[in-house]
């Protein structure tokens, strides 16, 4: 393959060995002087900064000589990358480390967008080439990017830790430095690009084809019922996406998606010896850059997981029937903003198929769509059934009897009422009777009457008790005892009046 130096007209594109190799250099050079710079707080300005360094091949007083074309380099904002930089706790030495000591990795899978990634040795940066237009959009955002960060550095959005351009043989190649979200380290069995929307979300045959495919929304659907987590973080993840999508609205940024890596525990297929796998669980120098440092949770659930540092390497503890799994995920793609070419775009596809289905839409609207695509078929909550029947039948245990007492309660307050009434109406009429006719019973209209009130008030009290909501067996008690005692009083005034004779009353009461 030819060099953009020698031919640039036939083939002005740099080899992949040249690309790689000047990427490494202009950022080795560039960050390290950066190093001799005072630290001091970002101003407005320091985001539409550039600095451009010509690096010869052959070398000058201030560049090292290299066996690379001749090429420009470009370093987008120094000054707040390097804030960036340090909010994320990543040294400059560990920076340059990662990407200048051993040869990039280039990904065989490139883009939609056909972007190329590069990756680092250690798993921790990936490098992505843009199109000029998500660079000076990115160049834009960078004032909102950093408020937002300052305010919550938890994040599934991108972590972006540098904009750099290449200028060789007239050609211009834009390049972004991110987080890497699925660590090469740990096979990803199921990898997802997820939008929300249904209109040609489906992975091709071509992509099925591939050793490690990238399956869309429809594809997640069939293969999966939802992945359950804990209720602690799911209601992180979701707060976590709910936040991030509310930023990218205001922003005017939609099409963007949620790359999902999915890994099984239950296989042995781990994957593991990469160059720098030892490296990377050796200690981790990014913060807030694994998927469970980035949802806004404590991450108690993952703590229960042995060897979580060398193991799970930050991945978010799940379930999918049986199958204990662990989640890698993170928001890619924001630099596609709500212009006038995705409006013709979006206008286009309506007049073909629902305008609600396709994945270029209104900012607002997209974010609401992929939040409920996310919240309710993709993220899903385990319920303990179990322990919530069980807190519903105590509660519910606790109010009957509550109102059963208090029905006993009324009833016996009445019945005793009647009573000492009943007694100190008979006892007028002993004191009467007595006097007059020491030895005659009294009269059997009188004793009727008494016999008459005591059945009344029994059966009142046992129509009060049949009312409410009580057993059988205790409307039995309540009511034969109301019965016995009346029947005792009756008994004890019949005695008291006529002392030298026995009358025998019963009360007989339906239960």
């Amino acid at each position: 393959m030819t060099s953009c130096k020698t031919r640039p007209q036939t083939w002005p594109y740099p080899t992949a060995e040249a690309l790689r190799g000047a990427i490494q250099l202009g950022i080795g050079y560039t960050v390290g002087n950066m190093t001799s710079k005072p630290d001091r707080d970002v101003l407005m300005q320091d985001f539409y900064v550039v600095e451009s360094v010509f690096l010869p091949s052959e070398g000058s007083n201030l560049t090292p000589a290299h066996h690379y074309p001749d090429f420009r380099f470009k370093n987008y904002a120094p000054l707040a990358f390097r804030y960036f930089r340090e909010l994320f706790g990543i040294k400059p030495d560990d920076y340059l480390y990662s990407i200048c000591k051993e040869p990039l990795i280039e990904l065989s899978n490139p883009g939609a967008s056909s972007s190329w990634f590069y990756l680092t040795s250690d798993d921790e940066f990936i490098i992505k080439t843009v199109q000029h237009k998500e660079a000076e959009f990115l160049q834009k955002l960078l004032p909102g990017y950093y408020m937002n960060l300052n305010q919550n550095p938890r994040t599934l959005l991108p972590k972006f830790y540098g904009l750099y351009c290449i200028q060789c043989g007239g050609v211009n190649i834009r390049l972004v430095v991110m987080n890497n979200i699925l660590p090469r380290s740990l096979k990803m069995h199921y990898k997802y690009d997820l939008k929300g929307s249904t209109y040609k979300r489906r992975a091709s045959r071509k992509e099925h084809a591939k050793p490690s495919p990238t399956f869309k929304d429809l594809d997640f659907q069939e293969m999966h019922e939802g992945l359950y987590f804990d209720a602690d973080t799911h209601n992180a993840l979701v707060k976590t996406l709910q936040r991030d999508c509310r930023v990218l609205e205001s922003f005017k940024i939609m099409d963007y998606s949620l790359l999902l890596g999915i890994h099984v525990l239950d296989r042995k297929l781990r994957g593991r010896g990469g160059i720098g796998d030892s490296k990377r669980q050796g200690g981790q120098k990014v913060l807030y850059s694994t998927a469970r440092e980035s949802i806004q949770g404590d991450g108690k659930a993952a703590e229960t997981l042995p060897d979580a540092d060398d193991d799970t390497l930050g991945g978010i503890p799940a379930k999918h029937k049986d199958e204990k799994l662990l989640i890698f995920l993170g928001i890619i793609d924001i630099l596609q903003s709500y212009r006038f070419i995705k409006k013709v775009e979006h206008s286009w596809k309506a007049l073909v198929h629902d305008g609600d289905t396709v994945s270029v839409h209104r900012p607002n609207f997209y974010a609401d769509r992929f939040l409920k695509f996310m919240g309710t078929t993709v993220f899903k909550k385990i319920h303990p059934l179990r322990a919530a029947s069980s807190r519903k039948k105590k509660n519910s245990i606790q109010p009957c009897r509550s109102a059963s007492q208090e029905v006993l309660s009324t009833v016996k307050e009445e019945s005793q009422e009647e009573r000492r009434a009943q007694s100190l109406e008979n006892l007028d009429d002993t004191e009467t009777h007595s006097s007059q006719k020491p030895d005659v019973i009294p009269s059997s209209t009188r004793l009727n009457t008494a016999i008459s009130a005591a059945t009344m008030s029994s059966n009142s009290s046992l129509d009060d008790v049949k009312a409410e909501p009580e057993t059988r067996d205790d409307r039995r008690t309540s009511s034969s005892t109301l019965a016995l005692e009346d029947s005792t009083l009756l008994a004890s005034d019949s005695q008291a009046s006529t002392p030298e004779s026995v009358l025998d009353v019963y009360l007989v009461s339906n239960c």
